[in-house]
């Protein structure tokens, strides 16, 4: 049997901006001395003489341009203990505390069902050190982009168990481990409150920015979707093409419009007019707007709908009728559901206050729903605009159109389990939207964000959903809107809140699953 109880596995990159001396300094400096080191060398010459000199014993593996996966499929052949400390250095020096790995071991020697464990950490970006809070895990975190740091203990028994890692992987090699190791064992968390992070990463704090998944590329996209495939096939929760589908039901007599256009807005009388235009302009006129005034009536916005109403200076008899509600609760939720249950139009059709629909955008939803009667929502494409300081609106070059096309027929509903949004805008048939319900921030962490994320899973699970692939919306980005300048713990909230409701349809989707399983006898 081995004397080491930890193999610790890094990677030397052979930059300069990244040394792996402090991380090895780090390790040699643990409490724990029952280690071995295995490092997967990068660099084109070995330039750490540091690497001789190891007080523990060291085995330097060469990348050999290899996946990740590879890499560490082969450094496991290397190691002879039962737990596995894998540190990702490969872009951000790393430098463990030095109690770090006893903690680590503690916690395995008393938690026989952890399979991998990973903790809250520190950033240093030069000056000053912030402490990054990590989320728990549970089986409805499911995006490939969450966060569970740069250092990760394994049980080397529940590792083998699993498959190990991929080597045919390119970007998604601890993705796809996470996903594996937690169909058998926990994903344990360790937090810090004060001054108990286990290690400490150099890396300049990341600004939060709504569209960065719209910079990943489509070959890793493409990667993580199999990724998840394969683990939702594996939990009895993935959705075949076509299964569970069926027809829309009819439309109830007081829908005698085709569409109404729903708006809930608080105090921004500044941007609704322009909403309200871009609706009144619509190619298609059988339809109504009803915005939605959640400040009460001394809310300015209310004035400013007031002009587009009989009476008032905006109006114009001949465009499509404007209503009005008004309620004292800032609950977004509970405004689309009221919305709905006074409207006259047999489908809802999305539209923020600060946003806008392209002329043609009704017209082109419409057609969608009438080339399939078990379509039970249409989801655009949208472009990213940017309002600046002297009001003129411009379009965001930056941003490509944003078509979400990893929504496919075959395996849209079950992909968008790992995506935190299907598109924009969305359009359901109002009868649906009173049966269902939005979300009115019932969900755990939920603070006026994702109810229609959530209506989204659930109505996939049951309807087809339509798309529409060129831009018929325009997402009008300024300062004071929901996506500028999140801070983490409101990034943290808000993906709690996604992540329960992955949690909920997972659990949804097994007994759909469970349902249609032939019995024993076959019958």
């Amino acid at each position: 049997m081995s004397d080491f109880r930890v193999s610790v596995i890094l990677h030397q990159t052979g930059s300069e901006d990244n040394p792996v001396k402090n991380t090895l300094k780090s390790i040699y400096n643990q409490t724990c001395r029952q280690t071995e080191i295995i490092i997967i060398d990068h660099s084109d010459k070995n330039k750490n003489p540091g690497f001789y000199n190891s007080p523990i014993p060291l085995t330097i593996l060469n990348a050999d341009n290899e996946s990740l996966g590879s890499q560490l499929k082969r450094a496991i052949t290397k190691i002879s203990a039962p737990y596995i400390l894998y540190i990702d250095n490969r872009n951000h020096q790393v430098e463990l505390k030095s109690a770090a790995l006893d903690l680590l071991l503690q916690h395995m020697n008393t938690h026989s069902q952890t399979g991998m464990l990973y903790s809250d950490y520190e950033i240093y970006d030069g000056q000053s050190v912030s402490s990054k809070k990590l989320l728990k895990h549970h089986p409805g975190r499911l995006r490939d982009n969450q966060d569970y740091g740069k250092v990760f203990m394994f049980r080397a028994s529940a590792l083998a168990e699993s498959g190990g890692f991929d080597d045919t992987l390119k970007f998604n090699t601890l993705y796809d481990i996470r996903l594996k190791i937690s169909e058998k064992y926990k994903l344990s968390h360790i937090a810090d409150k004060y001054n108990g992070a286990l290690y400490k990463v150099w890396a300049k704090a990341k600004g939060q920015n709504v569209f960065d998944y719209l910079m990943a590329g489509k070959e890793s996209q493409l990667e993580a979707e199999a990724v998840l495939k394969r683990h939702l096939e594996k939990s009895g929760t993935f959705l075949a093409a076509g299964q569970h589908y069926m027809s829309r039901p009819p439309y109830p007599n007081d829908l005698v419009l085709d569409a109404t256009v729903i708006i809930p807005v608080n105090n921004r009388p500044e941007f609704i007019g322009t909403a309200i235009e871009s609706v009144l302009i619509q190619t298609i006129n059988t339809i109504e707007v009803i915005v939605v005034v959640n400040g009460g009536e001394n809310d300015p916005t209310v004035a400013e709908v007031k002009r587009y109403m009989k009476d008032g200076d905006l109006y114009r008899e001949s465009k499509p009728q404007v209503r009005l509600l008004v309620y004292d609760i800032n609950n977004i939720g509970f405004c689309l559901n009221m919305g709905a249950k006074f409207a006259k139009g047999k489908y809802y059709i999305q539209l923020d206050s600060d946003d806008r629909l392209k002329p043609d955008a009704v017209e082109k939803i419409l057609q969608v729903f009438h080339s399939d009667p078990k379509i039970g929502m249409v989801i655009g494409s949208y472009e990213v605009w940017e309002k600046k300081p002297d009001g003129s609106l411009v379009r965001d070059e930056t941003i490509p159109v944003v078509t979400h096309d990893e929504w496919t027929d075959e395996n849209g509903r079950n992909n968008l389990l790992r995506i935190n949004g299907a598109g924009a805008p969305r359009s359901i048939p109002i009868n649906l939207i009173r049966q269902f319900g939005f979300g009115m921030n019932e969900e755990p962490y939920s603070r006026n964000y994702g109810e229609d994320y959530d209506m989204v899973l659930r109505l996939s699970e049951k309807y087809k959903m339509g798309r529409i692939w060129e831009p018929i919306y325009e997402v009008v980005r300024h300062s004071g809107g929901t996506d500028h300048s999140i801070d983490q713990f409101t990034v943290d909230q808000n993906d709690e809140a996604k992540d329960w409701m992955r949690l909920q349809a997972i659990n949804r989707r097994r007994n759909m699953n469970l349902t249609m399983e032939p019995k024993a006898d076959g019958k």
